[in-house]
């Protein structure tokens, strides 16, 4: 059976416009750093970059190797790190995006992604990205329904729910995970999953 994360992993990739509380387990990544505004070209080629390499690693089979534990599953979707910065100036943004990967994938296993890719499609941030392993932990999170812009609101729901609760959060990045492809789907449409690593 194929593994789909939206099925298969509710807890991670369904949740309500309502604080949830959950525990993030350790999970692997491809990822490439970068500074400025996401709306720029520059932004569009990392995260293609970074597709690349997912379906490099979903397609081994028909390329003639199976990796060892392989299952068929559909590929994970962008997620992105976000420094605390100037809301107001995106091009001071400073973030992380990655891809999920599943647990059979190794870092032999990722670089072999990375030479099909750089066969198949050339590019210069290939030589960018990185394969890791991050563990949240504990964390809150919301799905943010509507335009990026307006993600504020969403953040502050959050916070409330934190205070009431006796939380702070651990670090001073957040985590947005992205449910639609904002290529194809209308700015107040949008589904984001917002995430804040917390401790007591």
């Amino acid at each position: 059976m194929k593994h789909e994360w939206k099925k298969h992993e509710k807890q991670l990739y369904s949740p309500k416009t309502e604080t949830q509380l959950l525990t993030v387990p350790k999970q692997k990544y491809f990822a490439i750093k970068g500074v400025g505004n996401p709306n720029s070209e520059d932004f569009a080629e990392r995260i293609a970059v970074l597709y690349s390499l997912g379906y490099a690693v979903r397609m081994m089979p028909k390329s003639g190797f199976t990796p060892e534990g392989y299952f068929e599953y559909t590929v994970y979707p962008l997620e992105g790190v976000w420094e605390a910065c100037d809301m107001s100036n995106k091009d001071s943004y400073v973030y992380t995006i990655m891809i999920r990967q599943p647990d059979f994938v190794t870092s032999k296993i990722a670089e072999m992604a990375l030479q099909i890719a750089k066969k198949k499609k050339p590019h210069s941030l290939l030589d960018e990205t990185y394969f890791c392993e991050i563990e949240d932990g504990l964390s809150v999170q919301i799905l943010h329904e509507g335009d990026y812009d307006d993600e504020p609101f969403s953040f502050e729901k959050m916070l409330e729910f934190m205070k009431e609760n006796g939380f702070t959060r651990k670090l001073d990045t957040h985590r947005e995970i992205y449910l639609s492809d904002a290529r194809k789907v209308e700015r107040d449409k949008l589904k984001t999953i917002l995430r804040y690593t917390i401790t007591k």
